[in-house]
């Protein structure tokens, strides 16, 4: 059973283009849940990780646009210790999908199995197009860590609240949330104490208005997620499925990857 979930900003940016807030966001964050169990430790992402900090270069022209302020303290390693856990005790590291802003700390767990969609390994393996080979950053997780893959069906079964699933471990779900990358996954984490769940949505919206029945999101961002997304039908359909969720489901909060102000929310903590 879940005991408590931590909420880290392990990849603050500030991107090119964000030149006014209808336009994109000054800030953004890169959300890493931390959840504590009574026999595991599970991060969800892992944002920028040490070997980011110490060889920026490795990240391309990707990480230039982006602007991370990349450096030891901001990575989910430290942060780690400064909420009193040991790095070397993480067991587990469940991925949305392995882009550069979420998979960059990888290689600071080596104890940790790494679960994460077929589809997104072979992808980020293989980098097929030219999008794949500016999003991914095989020197984030090479050599291998102990990849743990999956391919749970997508068409809505009757797994997690009525999209096809995977119980990683308990109390925490890989579910299928494809478009963005070819195998972008939410990650479904039971809150403390039973009180409802949280969907760590990923990349599959930028701000956690796009899951409600009106978006504030400001149109760069949303003209990004377009220009970046691998499958457009799939990204649609997903999305949709989300704002379906949030309806019938008070006590489910969809956590998008980026979004400051609900991160800010959620740990507690002011972002500059």
């Amino acid at each position: 059973m879940t005991t408590r979930v931590h909420h880290l900003d392990c990849a603050r940016m500030r991107p090119l283009g964000a030149v006014h807030p209808k336009v994109a966001p000054a800030v953004l964050v890169s959300h890493v849940m931390v959840v504590e169990s009574s026999d595991r430790l599970t991060l969800v992402d892992t944002g920028f990780g040490r070997g980011d900090a110490e060889r920026p270069e490795r990240l391309g022209a990707t990480g230039r646009t982006l602007r991370a302020e990349l450096s030891y303290e901001r990575t989910a390693h430290a942060q780690l210790g400064e909420l009193g856990l040991s790095p070397g005790d993480v067991t587990d590291i469940v991925l949305t999908h392995l882009d550069l802003d979420h998979a960059g700390g990888i290689k600071d767990f080596p104890n940790a199995v790494v679960h994460l969609h077929e589809h997104e390994l072979q992808a980020a393996r293989g980098r097929p197009s030219l999008k794949e080979q500016q999003r991914y950053v095989p020197p984030q997780w090479t050599p291998a860590p102990q990849w743990r893959t999956y391919k749970p069906v997508e068409g809505g079964g009757d797994g997690w609240m009525g999209f096809d699933s995977v119980e990683i471990i308990s109390d925490v779900v890989l579910v299928p949330l494809s478009g963005h990358t070819r195998g972008h996954c939410g990650v479904a984490v039971r809150r403390p104490d039973d009180a409802g769940w949280f969907l760590h949505a990923g990349d599959a919206i930028f701000d956690a208005s796009e899951a409600g029945s009106s978006s504030s999101c400001p149109w760069g961002l949303r003209a990004y997620q377009h220009l970046i997304k691998m499958d457009g039908t799939a990204w649609a359909q997903n999305r949709e499925r989300l704002r379906e969720l949030r309806a019938g489901h008070d006590d489910i909060e969809i956590v998008a990857s980026h979004d400051t102000a609900q991160f800010e929310r959620l740990a507690g903590v002011s972002v500059t």
